[in-house]
């Protein structure tokens, strides 16, 4: 459950040092408060502290923080607690939850951020902070809410609606600032104690004593006196801030720790001089990051300001095209890359993706907007993220979907990033059509917000002689799927009806598909579906195909406008041509290693099975669908599999399976925040198959039973088999 920015903490993937007393404090506030801030200057550690803190409190510590001891020479008197001391906190039954909000440029992502961090893909048409609300209810759980400080305001509304509606919440986060709310305990969280502070640990000393050991490890421990008294000049000098120890450590591979001590009584002056006005932490900070600056080669520095159009993680394919304009080649930008990182300006995750840290990446933007690239780097950003979500539209019906699949939801702040910045531009053609194309990939995954919020946008900013016909039918489809699966069928309906009249008054367009007619049968077909209607359904479907001849894989529209025709022969009753049609449709799809499709006609086949009396081979597509899924990371879909997957065993007398896996899937309907839905046909076979179970078990044992997979399905959400023990 602690998803975001894994990894990229001060000293990455390194042990967590010191900070027991800080650890100690945070643990008391969470047993007695719900509302906990931990405050400090920019790199002095606090995403690093909360982040070892929710470890932690979720029972996933390894360990309590090493000592911090100095190499050769330990402190006279040992820390107030020792290693190991610090034990889990909580109790927090429902998890711990983190929520990375420093990517984010205002407030308008904030509670899509905290909804992601819940894992919460709701598919409905209420406000997604009401969502979020009536998510948490009753829950016991910790949220950690961190890089607060550029959101004060929208973060002080949002937790104050939480902590109202959610009792049993208890809410971490870091900022520079407190939020200012009643209740809230503030910890400020200042540097690491240094030689200087007569009362603690040398922490700082330990902390650079890895960085060092780890950059350079010629210089490793153990020391002479003049090397730890130079390591100690060092730390007093960066007043033990751990961002200020870490840039430093960097560079000892160019340096010794005495060239080192020696360049920074230089470059500061004498320790006793302050800054007026200015906390010295702040002073350490800033000569630690322009002094990195310096130390870089001139093209080093400019990857540096580049790569600051990025708000959070990024790859090495998105880091060459956006950064490779000229002075920069393609070729240039690896090595330069991994000069950064080994300069720790540029933290590498587990992953292999990269990072700033904000304090960093502030200090790039700054030389960035003075070179005056931001415009040139906001539409080289855009330009590629775009590009990213056509090439996953043209590899949909391939082997590379799932791929495709990944990569937009993992882009999807740098996505919504693009899409501000068309919005801003006056681009209304380029947003309405990137829009459009992401829309449909967010309503899969479960964005069906971010879809709605920015196709609505575009759509009013695009007047209709600013954009091609083609691409506003394609942005009406993309709100119509969207409104659908909110459970807007109405609204949905009419836009269908619309996107169908404004197909018919399209040419084919340069394929030949026939993409526009086709995108709004399948529409128009699915809201007939979904509200009982399936014969209207197949005449759509019917209409639109024979119009336009092809084969179902020549196109995305295509075959999904195949996939409504056998949803409605099922939901006719013509179960032998429903099942002939869904099993060519499987075999091709299986045959192109493609999953959407093949879910749904899994779907299809393990319904019709059960209609006609073999639920061991249900069984079987229902585990099918579950897998095709679970490469997609779709929650809905999920959802209904799981349904299937108990009405099969209920049917073959296995009641206590059947209930566990109906608590399971209840799970993932929490999760989209709806009751059961699909198609009007699955409500029968739902309600036929309770009874079946419950009258079997009786009502205590099938409660239990339920009880159990719900607890199993909360457990699994963030694990890749859903259905593995349900």
């Amino acid at each position: 459950m602690l998803g975001h920015g894994d990894g990229y903490e001060a000293g990455g993937s390194a042990s967590f040092v010191g900070r027991t007393r800080e650890l100690a404090r945070i643990e008391r506030a969470l047993r007695e408060d719900r509302l906990i801030t931990l405050t400090g200057s920019g790199g002095v550690g606090k995403t690093r502290l909360a982040r070892r803190a929710a470890d932690l409190a979720a029972g996933t510590g390894a360990g309590a923080a090493d000592p911090a001891e100095p190499p050769s020479e330990p402190p006279s008197e040992p820390p107030a607690e020792q290693a190991g001391t610090t034990r889990p906190v909580g109790p927090f039954p429902d998890g711990v939850h983190w929520a990375d909000l420093s990517p984010l440029p205002d407030e308008r992502l904030l509670v899509a951020t905290v909804a992601d961090a819940l894992d919460l893909a709701d598919h409905t048409a209420r406000t997604p902070a009401a969502a979020v609300r009536q998510w948490i209810g009753e829950r016991r759980l910790l949220l950690v809410l961190d890089c607060c400080e550029h959101l004060v305001a929208a973060v002080r509304d949002l937790v104050r609606e939480l902590l109202d509606a959610a009792p049993h919440l208890v809410l971490l986060l870091t900022s520079r600032q407190p939020l200012g709310l009643e209740g809230e305990r503030v910890l400020d969280i200042g540097p690491l104690p240094y030689a200087a502070d007569p009362f603690g640990p040398e922490e700082a000393l330990a902390l650079f004593t890895r960085r060092a050991a780890a950059a350079a490890p010629g210089q490793a421990p153990p020391w002479t006196e003049a090397r730890l008294a130079a390591a100690r000049s060092v730390c007093a000098r960066l007043e033990g801030v751990p961002l200020a120890l870490e840039l430093a450590a960097a560079q000892l591979t160019d340096h010794t720790i005495e060239e080192l001590a020696v360049r920074l009584a230089r470059r500061i002056g004498p320790l006793s001089a302050p800054v007026p006005g200015r906390p010295p932490r702040h002073r350490a900070l800033r000569t630690a990051i322009g002094w990195s600056h310096e130390w870089c080669a001139p093209r080093e520095r400019l990857l540096w300001l580049r790569l600051s159009v990025f708000g959070g993680a990024f790859d090495l394919a998105a880091a060459r095209a956006v950064c490779s304009a000229a002075p920069l080649t393609a070729a240039d930008v690896p090595p330069l890359l991994d000069t950064l990182v080994a300069k720790s300006v540029v933290r590498r995750g587990a992953d292999g993706s990269y990072r700033m840290l904000d304090t960093i990446r502030e200090y790039g933007a700054m030389w960035r907007d003075e070179a005056g690239e931001r415009e040139a780097l906001r539409d080289a950003h855009a330009a590629y993220f775009t590009e990213l979500v056509h090439a996953a539209e043209r590899d949909w019906l391939g082997s590379a979907q799932r791929t495709g699949y990944r990569r937009v939801e993992a882009a999807h702040g740098d996505l919504c990033a693009a899409l501000d910045h068309h919005l801003a531009t006056a681009a209304p053609e380029r947003a309405l059509d990137l829009a459009a194309r992401a829309g449909f990939y967010w309503a899969c995954c479960g964005h069906l917000h971010a879809a709605r919020g920015y196709l609505e946008r575009a759509l009013a900013a695009a007047r209709p002689e600013e954009v091609a016909p083609r691409v506003r039918a394609r942005a009406l489809w993309a709100l119509g799927v969207t409104l659908l699966l909110q459970g807007e069928q109405e609204q949905a309906h009419r836009i269908a009806v619309g996107c169908e009249a404004l197909a018919a008054g399209l040419d084919e367009g340069p394929d030949g598909n026939g993409g526009p007619a086709l995108d709004a049968a399948y529409l128009l077909g699915l809201s007939h579906l979904l509200a009982g209607r399936p014969l209207a359904a197949r005449i759509v479907s019917d209409n639109a195909l024979e119009a336009h001849p092809g084969t179902p894989f020549d196109s995305g529209p295509r075959i999904r406008c195949h996939l409504v025709r056998v949803f409605a022969l099922t939901g006719t009753g013509l179960f032998t041509d429903a099942r002939e049609e869904a099993e060519l449709l499987r075999a091709g799809c299986e045959e192109r290693g493609e999953h959407w499709t093949r879910a749904y006609a899994d779907y299809q086949l393990a319904l019709i099975c059960l209609f006609e009396d073999r639920p061991a081979e249900s069984a079987v597509h229902a585990r099918a669908m579950l897998e095709s899924k679970r490469e997609l990371g779709d929650s809905f879909g999920t959802a209904l599999g799981l349904d299937l997957l108990a009405a099969a065993r209920a049917a073959t007398g296995d009641g206590a399976g059947a209930a566990r896996a109906y608590g399971t899937g209840h799970a993932y309907w929490q999760a989209v925040g709806h009751p059961q839905r699909g198609t009007p046909e699955l409500a029968s076979v739902r309600e036929e198959f309770e009874r079946t179970a419950r009258g079997e078990l009786g009502d205590q044992a099938y409660e239990e039973a339920f009880r159990e997979g719900l607890r199993h399905g909360h457990a699994l959400r963030t694990r890749p088999h859903p259905y593995e023990r349900s």
